[in-house]
């Protein structure tokens, strides 16, 4: 196997804000229809205290591809856009919009 070694890996640190936003978004999904823990653990077809978790910042059992899938779940769109980085002061980033 050949390795890139141009190739940067993200930092644990940069995957745990990204989880955090996505999150955020899915707290913000609930809130806004009025769903119960209860109800979004019926939707993500886990259980209510996993989803109590996740709401209280306990979302390390979590990967990036589930909390995406939690999102498809509420009826979103959830496209990824890959665009060249343009700011050379800083690092490129991942984000949620």
């Amino acid at each position: 196997m050949i390795e890139d070694s141009t190739v940067a890996k993200t930092a644990p640190a940069d995957d745990h804000l990204l989880k955090a936003q996505l999150v955020r978004k899915i707290d913000a999904l609930l809130k806004e229809r009025g769903l119960k823990q209860v109800q979004a653990a019926e939707l993500f077809g886990v259980k209510q205290p996993d989803v109590s978790k996740l709401l209280h910042g306990d979302f390390r059992q979590f990967s990036l591809e589930r909390l995406l899938r939690f999102l498809v779940a509420l009826g979103q769109d959830v496209e990824i856009v890959v665009k060249p980085h343009r700011e050379s002061a800083k690092a490129p980033t991942l984000s949620v919009a």
